[in-house]
């Protein structure tokens, strides 16, 4: 069994009594090498594991392991950059932080295929300019696992499209460990492996795509028992039941039963108002 590259036990983080807790009693392991969707609503806490994750905050309880800072790669979404720099100097910059794991060639190819003037300074980047050069920083140092908190978010689709493919092949190439957050669920649905949803400051569902997607099974017919199935989500439109269920055993009765897609049991999990039991 893969070894886990990020693991949390009982994780939590409460920033004060007046704003309470962002994430409380989390636990996952993801194991190493994966290309994990990291969803939920906004104020789910997905910013706040990946920032924990990368060691910028300490967990008021519980615990979480990853690599040593060196050995891994976060883009916040806000694209932290120093202004005053230009995209040459900021590469340099890259290089001179990480002897010995420098990837120029990447770096350079990334920011070319913008492209980013070598002299323009950071502060008069577009917001997909900046996103170009961050990425290129996170992956010119060749981490072993790159946090990526709403890394698109600011591009066209077409450069969105492009950056996202050079992700993915560097990271199966290298065997990268990728954990990414996103609203954008196409985004994720072909390009990811692993899932994690946080739901109310809880990890809810967390695991292989395949074998999430594969325990669960959406309904159409007539209003019906669903015992001893889990409802996920359902809704009724006059005699017609629609449901998302994780089924226990055969998936008997009269309705006409598919596995969903991802979109279907992102959007089940995340519209029901104290999340599925997990």
């Amino acid at each position: 069994m893969t070894a886990p590259v990020i693991e949390a036990e009982g994780l939590g983080l409460r920033y004060n009594r007046r704003r309470g807790w962002a994430l409380q009693d989390c636990g996952f392991a993801l194991p190493a090498g994966r290309i994990c969707a990291l969803v939920g609503h906004n104020g789910a806490g997905k910013s706040t594991l990946l920032a924990l994750a990368a060691g910028l905050l300490r967990p008021t309880e519980g615990r979480i392991t990853a690599p040593a800072r060196e050995r891994l790669a976060y883009v916040a979404q806000d694209k932290p950059l120093y202004g005053q720099l230009t995209v040459d100097e900021t590469l340099r910059m890259g290089a001179e932080l990480n002897p010995g794991r420098w990837d120029a060639a990447l770096a350079a190819r990334l920011v070319a295929s913008g492209p980013l003037p070598g002299d323009a300074k950071v502060r008069s980047l577009s917001g997909g300019q900046r996103t170009r050069l961050a990425l290129a920083l996170a992956l010119g140092k060749r981490p072993e696992l790159l946090l990526l908190d709403e890394p698109m978010a600011d591009l066209d689709p077409l450069a969105r499209r492009e950056l996202m493919g050079a992700l993915m092949a560097d990271a199966a190439e290298h065997g990268t460990s990728v954990v990414m957050s996103s609203h954008i669920l196409t985004e994720l649905e072909g390009a990811c492996d692993h899932l994690l949803l946080v739901h109310g400051g809880r990890v809810r569902l967390e695991g292989p795509i395949d074998e999430l997607l594969a325990a669960h099974t959406l309904l159409t017919g007539p209003v019906a028992d669903l015992s001893p199935h889990t409802v996920v989500s359902s809704s009724t439109t006059g005699r017609q039941l629609t449901a998302l269920i994780r089924h226990e055993g055969p998936v008997e009765g009269p309705w006409e039963a598919t596995e969903p897609t991802l979109e279907d049991l992102l959007l089940a999990h995340l519209r029901t108002p104290e999340g599925a039991p997990a």
